[in-house]
């Protein structure tokens, strides 16, 4: 009993701390995956970076630039390592090869790809639906403690989105009204107004 006690109460302690990690991190530390298209790219530039400290040699051009591109070279491991192999490589032997149009249109997609950011809220909520289902495998009455702890904090937490989102609508729709509006919640405590801060940056929500 006493070991399903502890695995629960550090379940929900453990999830709760990640929410508030991520509503203090904010969602720029978020990252989606390498993908296909991100990893072909990655690799076209070590491949890019290759043939063009090849053509520098052979070119005899001059030592500087082809120190610079040697480093480039070596530079562009680091990126195909992180991002990996892609399932399909693209056609790359030649610098004719490399400047295909296609490859334009493939460094592009990769650009756009990259800064794309996970909504947190749905992180948040996709790791609240975890940690309720490891409770729930758990079993028995901590576990079912643990599982109506955090469907609570769920159920919480999108009643707050949704009345931050309301309130940001309003004052979108009631410009005139802005004032007033912040001075409706001047007596906020600190605590409050650091949640409600917080929960905006984690929801991409204007400030107050």
């Amino acid at each position: 009993m006493r070991k399903y006690k502890r695995l629960a109460t550090s379940t929900m302690a453990a999830f709760t701390f990640a929410l508030v990690c991520i509503a203090l991190a904010g969602c720029d530390t978020l990252r989606f995956a390498p993908n296909e298209t991100q990893k072909q790219n990655a690799w076209l530039h070590n491949r890019t970076a290759i043939v063009t400290a090849e053509t520098a040699r052979a070119e005899n051009a001059s030592e500087k630039l082809r120190s610079l591109t040697q480093l480039g070279e070596v530079q562009s491991r680091a990126f195909a390592s992180y991002c990996g192999l892609p399932k399909e490589f693209p056609q790359a032997e030649t610098a004719e090869d490399i400047l295909a149009e296609s490859n334009w249109q493939l460094a592009g997609t990769a650009v756009n790809d990259a800064a794309q950011r996970p909504e947190a809220w749905e992180v948040a909520d996709s790791a609240l639906e975890l940690g309720i289902g490891i409770c729930a495998l758990l079993g028995g009455v901590w576990g079912t403690k643990a599982v109506r702890f955090l469907r609570e904090t769920k159920t919480k937490s999108q009643a707050l989105k949704e009345i931050i989102a309301g309130n940001e609508l309003f004052k979108r729709q009631n410009q005139t009204q802005t004032a007033a509006f912040k001075q409706a919640h001047s007596k906020q405590s600190s605590q409050t107004r650091q949640i409600v801060t917080q929960t905006k940056t984690l929801g991409h929500y204007l400030p107050i």
